[in-house]
């Protein structure tokens, strides 16, 4: 499928929240994988705000990659942080270049295997509430078009999340975030236990999660507690 076909099914993807029952675990993961296959990337991760304004990693395309998020998190270092916090895009990030200013997120980085980073930030007009991290393990540079796409996905996820409505922007948004966040926990703590129970992955867990989740067209979140109190096995989930 050339690139073109998929950025629009992606964009129909992320629309497609708007109106249909709204999952942002969903939403947040389409968002990170199509972001790896667009933008050629070998990770992506989300970061978003809570209600108190602090960071979490609520998404991501490897374990190296949400591991890499939280270190920034922790830390208070890095492109990441940098990205939220002013709003605006770090792109083209080069380890060997940023060892002054970034040291320990720099040789964290190295050490996962990755040499470029972007960070994009989710934002609403002139309100930041996360950013979308792409890890690169070779020199990766992103040109003006690939930056706009990037930024146009991270902008309809971010619309997708908030869903203005008059009079009740910030209530909606503190609303959606912390449901999110609150979600991802609920959803980790479904893929560990699914991941033990029928000796697959964790990744294979989350894929049969998720694949279910479309299927029935029952919340992501629905999903992972009908696994955690045992109603749902690996068996119900490859199951039409």
């Amino acid at each position: 499928m050339a690139r073109e076909q998929i950025l629009a099914h992606t964009f129909v993807e992320l629309a497609d929240t708007l109106v249909a029952d709204f999952d942002a675990i969903d939403l947040l993961h389409t968002l990170s994988e199509r972001s790896v296959t667009l933008l050629e990337a070998d990770a992506a991760s989300i970061i978003l705000g809570d209600q108190r304004g602090n960071l979490q990693v609520v998404a991501s395309t490897t374990p190296e990659a949400h591991t890499l998020d939280i270190f920034q998190v922790q830390t208070a270092e890095g492109p990441c942080l940098d990205c939220y916090r002013t709003g605006h895009p770090m792109i083209n990030i080069d380890l060997s270049e940023v060892a002054e200013r970034w040291p320990r997120f720099r040789q964290a980085t190295a050490d996962a295997g990755y040499r470029s980073t972007h960070s994009l930030p989710m934002r609403l007009r002139d309100t930041v509430i996360g950013a979308l991290n792409l890890f690169c393990t070779a020199r990766s540079v992103l040109n003006d078009n690939d930056v706009s796409i990037g930024q146009a996905l991270a902008d309809v996820a971010t619309i997708g999340l908030v869903q203005e409505r008059v009079g009740r922007q910030r209530e909606l948004l503190s609303e959606q975030l912390q449901t999110a966040l609150n979600s991802r926990v609920l959803i980790e703590q479904a893929k560990g236990a699914l991941s033990e129970r029928a000796t697959i992955t964790i990744d294979e867990a989350f894929r049969l999660m998720r694949e279910h989740s479309r299927r029935t067209r029952r919340p992501l979140t629905d999903i992972a507690k009908s696994v955690l109190d045992g109603s749902l096995a690996a068996a119900d989930l490859t199951t039409p």
